[in-house]
């Protein structure tokens, strides 16, 4: 769905989608451990090890010509307070 602008996944699928979390995790062990090939195996731990660990936080670096203006603003609360 590249292109399109991003939709907020309704409750009712995200809740049939959890529902199959525990099948999921015993297959995707199952081809971690038997899998046919070096690469499903592969695949099936980096899954497992996204969804008990996060995926890695993923650097962004970019190269921006010409000047960069940042502006820092102290917020206070209602009663004065910092």
């Amino acid at each position: 769905m590249a292109g399109k602008p991003n939709k907020k996944i309704p409750n009712d699928i995200k809740s049939l989608a959890r529902s199959f979390s525990e099948v999921s995790i015993q297959t995707l062990g199952g081809i971690a451990r038997n899998g046919k090939s070096e690469a499903s195996r592969v695949a099936a731990s980096i899954a497992l090890l996204d969804r008990g660990w996060g995926r890695p936080q993923q650097d962004q670096t970019h190269e921006i010509k010409g000047e960069i203006k940042v502006t820092l603003r102290k917020m206070l609360s209602d009663d004065g307070d910092e």
